[in-house]
């Protein structure tokens, strides 16, 4: 997809600041440090999300409009052990409470550490997403860092532990290469170009 523009909107702590007119939306999850705003700003050509080494710096709900016409939303990532008990719970609150909203044009982009595999975090994750009868694809990221030999089977791990489907909704990617970015717009173009708004449960 060609990006015409692409701009930050709105930083959002508490559930009062979440856009509700019906544009659709591409939500980014994942774990920590697993490459969310790095991979945001890949697939968009420009450093436009904040990036940090350190793991838990997203503790907002980002949006960005892409092309006056969809939305780019980066979520806080799960499961940062040093985070505060609190700031946890709050970060998974105002996940839950974006998620939840009955949305007509949502997908998720669930991301996973393709060095690292799924773990039992992204299992929960994705059947979090699977009850809210959410369309997800998921992004293997950070891929150039896996041996070109063990990438198959890595792959195929994720896919068994997510209980994807055939043909699997996996993309394995890489920000610093550009690998897999273009397919990755694939299955987003794909969504939005969809008719009729799909199923999500409150």
């Amino acid at each position: 997809m060609k990006i015409g523009s692409a701009e930050f909107l709105r930083s959002v702590v508490e559930p009062s600041g979440l856009l509700g007119d019906g544009e659709p939306e591409i939500a980014f999850a994942g774990r920590s440090n697993v490459g969310k705003s790095t991979l945001l700003n890949a697939l968009l050509g420009r450093k436009i999300a904040r990036t940090s080494s350190t793991p838990g710096r997203t503790q907002a709900i980002n949006y960005f409009r892409v092309n006056d016409r969809f939305r780019f939303v980066d979520l806080p990532g799960f499961g940062y052990a040093r985070a505060s008990k609190d700031a946890r719970r709050q970060w998974a609150e105002i996940i839950g409470e974006y998620l939840r909203r009955p949305h007509e044009r949502r997908m998720v982009v669930h991301l996973v550490d393709a060095r690292v595999g799924a773990t039992p975090l992204d299992e929960q994750a994705g059947e979090y997403f699977d009850d809210l009868g959410l369309p997800r694809v998921v992004a293997a990221t950070k891929i150039d860092d896996v041996k070109r030999g063990a990438r198959a089977r890595q792959l195929q791990e994720i896919v068994r532990a997510l209980r994807l489907g055939s043909p699997a909704p996996l993309v394995a990617v890489s920000a610093q290469s550009g690998e897999g970015i273009r397919e990755l717009w694939k299955s987003i173009t794909e969504f939005l170009a969809r008719e009729g708004p799909p199923q999500s449960k409150g």
